[in-house]
């Protein structure tokens, strides 16, 4: 049975590091051939193990950028759980604000969050108790040259002291072999223990499932969701910093959105302008906050969509221009399609139960038409409804 540590460190010997060399443009549909080739001077488990790397870096692309990648090693947990880049960085850079020069990164997974905080200049202490996990993170530090200021530990968190740290991050475990995890305390480490090390300590911030319910949020955290070119990517919980707030950033920008203890917007009838807030925004429970600045209020109590008169520019929702109110009728929205000679349709939807694919394929059976729209299938005032626009740009 193949040792994974020792294939990995494998790679790490220069005759490894000459094959991942060999293997950095792979096209997947020569792999098999390359493969072939190549174990005939190498061992078929290295040439395995460089192969693997290849198509981890190839993915890990769009989380940590091309050059990044390239240089950094990966296993497929790895890159399905770590922090994307930018996502990291903005995190480091508050840390940073806060005074904080040395942090202990517990669950550290392949390194991802503490390459961002050594690149904003903190020292970091890197703690995860898988053996390949812990060494996928070292190489990782010295790769990038962060090696000086990145300690890895392969350890259980739950032993380790993060007294002499300025501040602890924690990013439990939240998948399981049977997929996400979604009860906080069936985390690894469980939520209260990450909160238990967080109130020890200066400053904390403890990565959580976005999904998490507001009620779960202690009260001496600061609650954040954070989204990413409009993806909601996480929530993270601060702590001495402001307890009790709430806020929504959204990446690229940063742009940070706090709560201001507002009441829930009023129903009104759609005006000429719908808008879409973002998702961490949604997360947050911060609509009535961007309903107020709109001076707008919803089509539903239920539903976060929405709308005002004037057009307002703003980097927390999208906003839309409504030409057509109808009540949900496939035919009638067919007819009108057709009619303005729409080509191209947008299904976006809150409060349906109707699917934008099976919509779409009902109502442009046979796309022609040179024009684009998007309809939004929701509820005016409790009853389902159908609202055709265009994006505002």
């Amino acid at each position: 049975m193949n040792d994974p540590l020792h294939t990995f460190a494998s790679l790490l010997t220069p005759e490894g590091r000459a094959l991942l060399d060999e293997v950095r443009a792979l096209d997947p549909a020569d792999e098999l051939a390359v493969a072939t080739r190549l174990r005939r001077h190498h061992p078929p488990e290295l040439v395995s193990a460089a192969l693997g790397q290849a198509r981890l870096r190839q993915r890990a692309a769009a989380k940590f950028g091309a050059e990044d990648a390239q240089r950094m090693f990966f296993t497929p947990n790895g890159v399905e759980q770590s922090t994307r880049a930018g996502v990291a960085a903005y995190r480091a850079q508050r840390l940073r604000a806060l005074g904080v020069s040395s942090v202990a990164d517990l669950c550290c997974g392949i390194g991802g969050d503490a390459i961002a905080m050594a690149r904003a200049g903190i020292r970091v202490l890197a703690v995860d108790r898988d053996p390949l996990t812990a060494a996928v993170a070292r190489a990782n530090a010295e790769a990038l040259g962060l090696g000086e200021l990145i300690e890895v530990r392969e350890a259980d968190v739950t032993r380790v002291d993060p007294s002499p740290y300025d501040a602890v991050f924690v990013d439990p475990a939240r998948r399981g072999g049977r997929g996400r995890i979604f009860d906080p305390e069936a985390y690894s480490p469980p939520l209260s223990w990450a909160v238990g090390t967080a109130l020890k300590a200066p400053h904390a911030a403890l990565k959580i499932a976005p999904g998490i319910p507001h009620e779960a949020i202690p009260p001496q955290a600061e609650a954040e969701w954070v989204s990413d070119g409009g993806d909601v990517k996480e929530a993270v919980l601060w702590f001495g910093t402001e307890p009790g707030l709430v806020r929504a950033t959204l990446l690229p920008g940063p742009h940070t959105l706090r709560s201001r203890g507002l009441p829930d917007p009023p129903v009104r009838a759609p005006g000429r302008y719908l808008y879409e807030p973002d998702g961490a925004v949604v997360r947050a429970h911060l609509v009535a906050e961007v309903a107020a600045d709109l001076d707008g209020g919803l089509l539903d109590a239920t539903i976060a969509y929405v709308t005002a008169d004037a057009l307002r520019p703003t980097p927390y929702a999208s906003a839309y221009e409504i030409t057509d109110q109808l009540p949900f009728n496939v035919k009638k929205l067919k007819a009108l399609l057709r009619e303005r000679e729409i080509g191209t349709l947008t299904v976006k939807k809150r409060g349906s139960a109707v699917e934008p694919e099976e919509l779409r394929r009902k109502v442009l059976p046979k796309p022609q038409g040179r024009n684009t729209a998007t309809v939004f299938l929701t509820r005016v005032a409790g009853a389902p409804a159908m609202l055709l626009g265009h994006p505002v740009r």
